[in-house]
Order: C-alpha cells, then structure tokens, then sequence
C-alpha cells in the first residue's frame, strides 16, 4: 500500500497565483515567496508548463529553518494576444532536505514521490488599462463673442466743462467791465446834475444833449445785461 501524499509544508504567497500585469512588450517580473515555517530544513525546486516563456531565479535551493527565500519569475515579451497563454502554469515541489546532500539534482532524481510536496499556481495576466477611445469626449463650449460696451472717453466731457469754464469766466469780466462803466457814467452823471443850478439857463442846450446821450447809454448797456443773463441762463 503506497503512502499517502504530504501537504505542503511551505507556506506560498501569492497561496494560487501570479499575476503578471502588462505592458507585456518588455519583460515583466512577479515574485513568490517561500516560507518554511518547520524546524527542519527545506529544500524546493520552481517548474513550470512554459519554460521557454519564463525565467525563474532562484528555481531551486533550500529554505532554512523558519526562514524564507524570494524567487522572481520573469515573463519574457509577448504578444497580448497570444493564445496559450491562458495555459501557462507553475508548481513549487518541495520536500525535507537530508542532513546531508552531495548532489541537488541526484537528491530530486532518487525521491519518492510520497516525499514530494507540491503547490499549483495559475498564471493571470492584467492587461494595462486602455485609453477609453470610445468614450464620448464632450466637446467644448464655444460662447458668442460678447459685444463690448459703447465707451466715451471722460476727456470730452472735462474738455467741454473747460470750454463751459473759460466762457463763464469770459463773460463775468465783461460783466464787471459793464458795471465799472456803469458806476462811472453814474458818477459823472451825479457830478454834472449836481453842478446845475435851477436858474442857470447858459449852456442849456449843450447839457440837454449830454443828458440824452447818457440815456441812450443806460438803455444800451441795459440790453447788453439782458443779453448777457440769457447767454448765463
């Protein structure tokens, strides 16, 4: 009666596969890591259904005593499409190693396949997220020219005030000027009656033409300030 087949006594992570993510147009590299969480020493060799696929380092040796190895297995460039690919699986053997070993390969050669503890990995391959070429690209807004403002300068209307300004002040000094005149003609007006005496008639005629003169003055310069209050106004 055969016995019947060990556990496995290393501990795997990942424990049921190893997930190679792409780009797969240049090597890509997983790891494996091997735990021996007996008192005894390990030994284990790496296999796989694509050797020429992948390159496994270390693909055997031995793990101490409550120590751990690290393997990296390295899958070689390939088309994403590659149909076999979904084949591709690895095994971890392992069984306890002897005190003593001469020779690894004659030690795998001579073992009894009772002795043999094995673990079955599958492969997974991540494709790299792809550009969403169909996604519906919103396209972009495009807002009417906005009509700018009418803009009128300040300047016209400060240049207009100053214009308004200097004719204000062109008109007050005629207006002044208007007013002196008055007061004069007024005093001389006052001089002339006051040198007139009720019974002197000499020169009579000579003042009456004066006096009329004087009104015709007065009424001119009373036109001229009606003229100039409606300029104001």
């Amino acid at each position: 009666m055969s016995r019947q087949k060990q556990p496995q006594i290393l501990e795997i992570e990942p424990m049921n596969e190893i997930r190679f993510k792409g780009p797969f147009t240049d090597v890509v590299t997983s790891h494996l890591k091997l735990t021996n969480p007996s008192d005894k020493r390990v030994c284990f060799k790496v296999k796989t259904t694509a050797p020429r696929r992948y390159c496994v380092r270390p693909n055997s040796g031995f793990v101490d005593p409550s120590g751990n190895v690290n393997v990296s297995v390295m899958l070689q460039p390939m088309d994403s499409d590659t149909q076999d690919k979904g084949k591709h699986k690895f095994m971890v053997q392992s069984m306890f190693a002897p005190d003593v070993v001469d020779d690894v390969d004659k030690l795998w050669g001579s073992a009894s396949p009772a002795d043999l503890m094995d673990s079955k990995l599958r492969c997974v391959f991540e494709e790299p997220e792809k550009v969403a070429e169909e996604a519906v690209t919103t396209p972009l807004k495009v807002e009417p020219p906005v009509k700018a403002e009418a803009f009128q300068p300040t300047m016209v209307k400060s240049e207009t005030n100053n214009e308004s300004k200097a004719e204000l002040h062109s008109i007050m000094e005629e207006c002044k000027r208007l007013q002196s005149q008055n007061a004069k003609l007024k005093q001389a007006y006052d001089e002339i009656k006051a040198k007139m005496s009720p019974g002197v008639s000499s020169n009579g005629d000579a003042l009456k033409q004066q006096k009329q003169q004087f009104q015709l003055f007065i009424i001119l310069a009373f036109v001229l300030g009606l003229l100039l209050g409606y300029i104001l106004l």
